[in-house]
């Protein structure tokens, strides 16, 4: 046996003797029974949580923005039908012809008294009550970005054959709500970082108190010739097991909540939320938040301890 392990023998029997238990039990704590593990199971739950908001968020944006970039909508409000319907097929026709055009397509009528309904009323709708002439709407689909000069330049192509024709960006319809998006995106961050400043406060002043309660065994252990590392060490690992332990239970919980939600939300059958499911890569991310808790707790315990046992000397 070296010099370097017979010390550490000569240690590990002496905190036995000294405190009955071992030297993995020099942090006086029982394991998932103290608050600490519960602490930071509650913290990893709201990270994750948190977190899973923000990635459902970018994921809306970023969808929803992919697929609006380059999206016209052209429509003819003409009161007359008959002048709609024939600025209509005209429309389409110079639209197809135009370049930088993937896609026209005539949105059907049952289609825009699905979408009008919720405003006007069935009755409306229907043909019940007074008719209001519904403007045809075309979907164009660009193969590149529609900003206001590919705007310009189809709302000058249809002029001469459908004057009545009021041309889109689809995207420039939901720049408010992709500004509101990205604010609460930045606040799902935001959450994420405080709550770990918060576990990493909660493990500091953890290892604190475990150091003033043994502080006699450690002077004890010094005595011995143990050395601050080999201290630092059982902290370290102590606080580990409970941090992975209360880790594991609030992933856990946050995994219950996001299925719950997402359920709730999946019957909503609304596009933008469709558009904000998790996916294979975001899943890993979310996994990954109790190992960085169990890392941090660890990191945060060892400088700590070794911090204030230079000072205790």
């Amino acid at each position: 046996m070296s010099p370097t392990e017979l010390r550490e023998t000569r240690i590990t029997g002496a905190v036995r003797t000294i405190t009955g238990r071992g030297e993995p039990e020099l942090v006086p704590q029982s394991r998932l029974s103290s608050s600490m593990p519960w602490v930071i199971a509650i913290m990893v739950a709201m990270t994750v949580i948190a977190l899973a908001a923000g990635l459902a968020l970018r994921n809306t944006v970023v969808s929803a923005q992919a697929r609006l970039e380059g999206g016209l909508t052209v429509q003819i409000v003409e009161a007359r039908p008959a002048q709609r319907e024939a600025q209509t097929r005209a429309a389409m026709e110079r639209l197809r012809g135009l370049s930088g055009v993937s896609e026209v397509r005539l949105v059907p009528s049952e289609e825009i008294d699905r979408l009008i309904e919720p405003w006007l009323g069935s009755d409306v709708v229907t043909g019940k009550a007074m008719s209001v002439p519904i403007p045809s709407l075309i979907d164009v689909q660009l193969t590149r970005r529609a900003d206001e000069r590919e705007v310009a330049a189809v709302r000058a192509a249809l002029a001469p054959v459908a004057p009545a024709a009021r041309v889109d960006a689809q995207s420039g319809w939901l720049e408010p709500v992709y500004g509101a998006i990205s604010s609460l995106q930045w606040l799902a961050i935001t959450l994420v970082v405080l709550l770990a400043v918060v576990l990493a406060a909660a493990v500091l002043m953890a290892a604190r108190t475990a150091l003033g309660a043994n502080r006699e065994t450690i002077e004890i252990v010094h005595l011995l010739g143990g050395t601050d590392a080999q201290i630092a060490r059982v902290f370290q690992r102590s606080i580990g097991i409970d941090a992975a332990g209360g880790g594991v239970v609030g992933f856990a919980l946050a995994l219950v909540v996001i299925l719950l939600l997402g359920r709730r939300f999946a019957g909503l059958g609304a596009g933008l939320v469709e558009q904000g499911a998790l996916g294979w890569s975001d899943w890993l991310l979310l996994a990954a938040v109790p190992l960085a808790a169990a890392l941090l707790a660890m990191v945060t315990a060892r400088v700590t301890v070794t911090h204030a046992l230079r000072k205790m000397l």
